[in-house]
């Protein structure tokens, strides 16, 4: 029996699709926009600004929408993906996002692994700084999959 991802006859009819990858690559930005936009607004509360916007409140609403966002980017990702391993598993800015993409949710998980959302102090500052400038890297590799 033929491996799909191997052969390339998987899902490979989405990448040469008049529309099927352009949608996919939408979906998947809007995602990342739902995502990204979302953690940048609670990041801006533990930095300080909109100081009488409840912080548990803020991180509920904001972390849930981010994780509805991962949840979409991840899905079109992998279809996307799906469609052409090979000639994305050679291509560095491919690459190099995926390393991004484990850095920032490592993280994220040490985020609330040593309870930032409670302490608001200068590590947990430090950490959404660094979210900030992780995801930011991802977006621009994302964009640069297309001239590698």
């Amino acid at each position: 029996m033929s491996d799909p991802l191997r052969d390339g006859t998987g899902l490979a009819w989405i990448a040469g699709h008049t529309w099927a990858y352009p949608a996919l690559e939408s979906v998947h930005l809007v995602g990342v926009a739902l995502l990204v936009g979302n953690l940048v607004a609670f990041e801006l509360r533990v930095w300080g600004r909109v100081a009488d916007l409840p912080v548990r409140a803020l991180a509920r609403l904001s972390l849930a929408v981010a994780l509805t966002g991962f949840a979409v980017a991840a899905l079109s990702g992998t279809l996307m993906f799906a469609s052409q391993p090979g000639e994305l598993l050679a291509n560095r800015a491919f690459l190099v996002k995926m390393g991004l993409l484990l850095l920032a949710g490592t993280n994220a998980a040490l985020f609330h692994a040593r309870d930032g959302l409670r302490k608001l102090d200068g590590w947990a500052r430090a950490q959404t700084a660094l979210s900030t400038g992780l995801w930011i890297a991802v977006i621009i590799c994302g964009r640069w999959i297309a001239y590698q």
